[in-house]
């Protein structure tokens, strides 16, 4: 069935509700439930049992997100109580004076960025998590951390191929190329495309701007002036996406403060990524499971934390391991559930073909030297209407793909459109890893994503009309 203009109706009541009550998870449980209520023909009752469902569905098609969400939680936990990021935080600042300002601690947080490029989840908590204590200690309000953090790590992801994102992406390429539409290698041809991923080098590029002259406009300028003046991170009525008291537990008695308790869990961490993603890819790297080698490499980062913790240093028993174990996932549900929503959304948009509704409306009129604006601009609104890149690049490479730029525009449109969306399951991370209100990270991030997007729209008729 077709539904036309009602799929639009569910991400824009979450996102209007979203913007409006700073209420995101009853936003997007009314987007999901409104979604429900179409594709049951306005009958309430199956909508709401339909609802149910849909979230053990995500539950068990997304376990892998889900546990590996629960298990960072107590990571983060345990490098604070054992004076991990004390230590890290010490030797930056106190012993070896390489970060001195708030300068310094941004550009950390760009190099950590550019480091994990192998998967955008890891990449922005890891980042934030890392770097939260150097700008806290700097006044640099959680918005413009937040934003730092979202707006390098996806497009790094963009940009470099090797990671899961390029895999994906050559897979549809690949499709294309069995079918006869386009002929060439699909991975010669990916990266034949990366000088024109405009939105994400612009991204990047702006990101440093910032930081180097730190002139910043709109509601960041307020925020930054307001952390710099008042030493206020977050702003009055803010509330954090994650509880802090969890992620800020003083250092237990005893342990000094060293930063090699929080570098191994990380470093096991970082090193096993690729290690998952060629054992998942039967020895190809690039055919490999993030999902499953973000998991693995957490798992076994907890496992050598505990052997560290316990058995080698002895900074801690096993007992009250386990007990900020605990803790450290109970702080996390509140932002799973709201990546199970932001699932479920995207799912629901799927059902009722949001986004074909939307390619739709261009099919069979792209030519010339408009096509690869229109390709970004509406790729750009259904990532900011789906929440997600991945369904994105799905739907809009198959339409797009017969124009030279329309991979990179394809890939642009969509990390803008999540840049700007409330129920973007990378915004969420982003404020998720910074201890950000959610509302506030996207109300500033949003002008910048925007500033952006129209030099990147510029750039994509330019090279339409020349190439």
């Amino acid at each position: 069935m077709e539904y036309g203009f009602l799929s639009i109706l569910p991400p824009l009541l979450a996102v209007i509700l979203a913007i409006i009550t700073k209420e995101t998870l009853i936003s997007l449980l009314s987007g999901v439930i409104l979604g429900n209520f179409i594709l049951k023909h306005g009958s309430f009752i199956p909508a709401l049992k339909k609802t149910l469902d849909d979230l053990l569905v995500q539950i068990n098609g997304n376990t892998s997100v889900v546990v590996f969400s629960f298990l960072v939680g107590a990571i983060i936990i345990l490098i604070q109580v054992s004076g991990g990021v004390r230590g890290f935080v010490i030797f930056l600042t106190e012993k070896s004076k390489l970060v001195k300002n708030r300068r310094h601690a941004l550009f950390l947080t760009v190099f950590l960025g550019i480091a994990m490029f192998f998967e955008s989840s890891i990449n922005i908590l890891v980042s934030g998590t890392v770097t939260k204590p150097l700008t806290d200690k700097y006044k640099v309000s959680r918005e413009e951390l937040a934003y730092v953090c979202d707006s390098v790590a996806a497009p790094v992801c963009g940009i470099v191929p090797f990671n899961g994102w390029g895999a994906t992406l050559m897979a549809l390429i690949g499709v294309q190329v069995t079918a006869g539409v386009i002929s060439g290698n699909p991975a010669s041809l990916l990266i034949k495309s990366i000088p024109f991923n405009f939105y994400s080098i612009l991204s990047f590029i702006s990101v440093c701007f910032y930081i180097i002259t730190n002139k910043h406009w709109g509601p960041m300028k307020k925020a930054v002036i307001r952390a710099k003046t008042t030493g206020k991170l977050l702003a009055d009525g803010a509330v954090p996406l994650i509880d802090e008291e969890g992620h800020h537990s003083a250092i237990l008695h005893g342990v000094k403060p060293c930063l090699w308790n929080m570098l191994i869990p990380l470093l096991v961490v970082v090193g096993m990524m690729p290690v998952g993603l060629y054992i998942t890819g039967h020895g190809n790297m690039l055919a490999g499971s993030g999902s499953t080698s973000v998991y693995w490499a957490v798992v076994a980062s907890l496992v050598v934390t505990a052997i560290y913790y316990i058995l080698i240093k002895r900074i801690i028993s096993g007992k009250v391991y386990i007990q900020y174990l605990y803790k450290g996932i109970g702080s996390m549900v509140p932002m799973i559930v709201l990546l199970l929503l932001g699932f479920m959304i995207g799912s629901i948009g799927s059902e009722l073909g949001t986004g074909k509704y939307l390619a739709s409306l261009i099919e069979g009129n792209l030519h010339g030297a408009y096509g690869p604006a229109i390709i970004f601009i509406l790729s750009g609104f259904i990532a900011f209407s789906t929440g997600t890149s991945w369904g994105t690049f799905a739907l809009m490479l198959p339409i797009g793909l017969q124009m030279a730029v329309a991979i990179d525009a394809n890939i642009s449109g969509a990390l803008m459109g999540d840049h700007c969306s409330p129920i973007s399951d990378t915004t969420i991370l982003a404020s998720m890893g910074t201890a950000s209100d959610h509302i506030d990270h996207v109300k500033t991030q949003l002008p910048y994503a925007l500033l952006n997007g129209f030099f990147a729209t510029i750039l994509y008729l330019i090279a339409g009309y020349f190439l």
